[in-house]
């Protein structure tokens, strides 16, 4: 049976399954639900070790999650997966493709980097001034036309994150860099970024492009850091047609 300390969902479908990584200190729910819920692949979308409405001990590092990952899959009978991450989640698809290739079909990677700074006065500000800061975050993290329900809902959601965890996943994302190693990367890849995203800005969309080798770019014009949620419809399209190429 799966760990049952850790939460996914489930949709059933035919086809390679699909796994969906969140980013720092997100949760299952920052993908959209017709992404979730679609019926043309069995799709899987977890909450991480201590986010959402997992339990478990905090993972110190992106090879940390992407071994407790692989302990998902084998959970649940899954030798191979299209995965797909978000930000600090596509640090954890990146090193699933380089260090468990044999059980990566395809690899998504939504607001992402071969390396996954954080500004100083993020890390700072989170043990200074929490709330403050997840207003910075949430500032940088939609593009200008995000409605301001969803940017709202979103820094409710960042506030109900214990601090810890937030920046334990800030420091992972800080220490991570494969720049060096994303050109072995043997997987079918697809890189999406929004051309305002402030976090992981596009060029480091670009760099995966071009250095994954066969990697495809899809760009999103005016969307941020969280162009799933700013953009679904054209989001679940993208990767729902790229899964189904494979």
């Amino acid at each position: 049976m799966p760990n049952p300390s850790l939460f996914f969902t489930e949709s059933k479908g035919n086809g390679v399954p699909l796994v969906l990584i969140h980013g720092a200190g997100g949760m299952h729910l920052h993908w959209p639900p017709q992404l979730r819920r679609w019926a043309g692949a069995r799709v899987v979308a977890l909450d991480l070790p201590g986010h959402g409405q997992s339990g478990g001990p905090l993972c110190g590092s992106i090879a940390e999650f992407a071994q407790t990952t692989v302990k998902l899959l084998d959970e649940l009978q899954i030798s191979r997966a299209v995965v797909a991450g978000h930000s600090m989640g596509s640090g954890i698809a990146q090193t699933l493709a380089l260090d468990y290739p044999d059980r990566v079909a395809g690899l998504v990677l939504v607001g992402a980097g071969a390396r996954l700074r954080v500004a100083p006065q993020i890390m700072d500000g989170i043990q200074k001034d929490f709330p403050g800061t997840v207003s910075l975050i949430i500032q940088w993290a939609f593009g200008p036309n995000a409605p301001e329900p969803l940017t709202r809902l979103a820094r409710e959601r960042m506030l109900q994150t214990p601090p810890r965890v937030l920046l334990a996943d800030y420091a992972a994302c800080n220490a991570f860099d494969v720049m060096g190693r994303v050109a072995n990367i043997a997987a079918p890849a697809l890189v999406l970024a929004g051309t305002a995203d402030k976090m992981t800005p596009e060029k480091y969309g670009r760099y995966l492009a071009e250095h994954i080798p066969g990697a495809q770019l899809r760009l999103f014009e005016g969307a941020g850091h969280m162009v799933m949620l700013e953009q679904p419809d054209e989001v679940t399209a993208a990767i729902t047609a790229f899964v189904a190429t494979l």
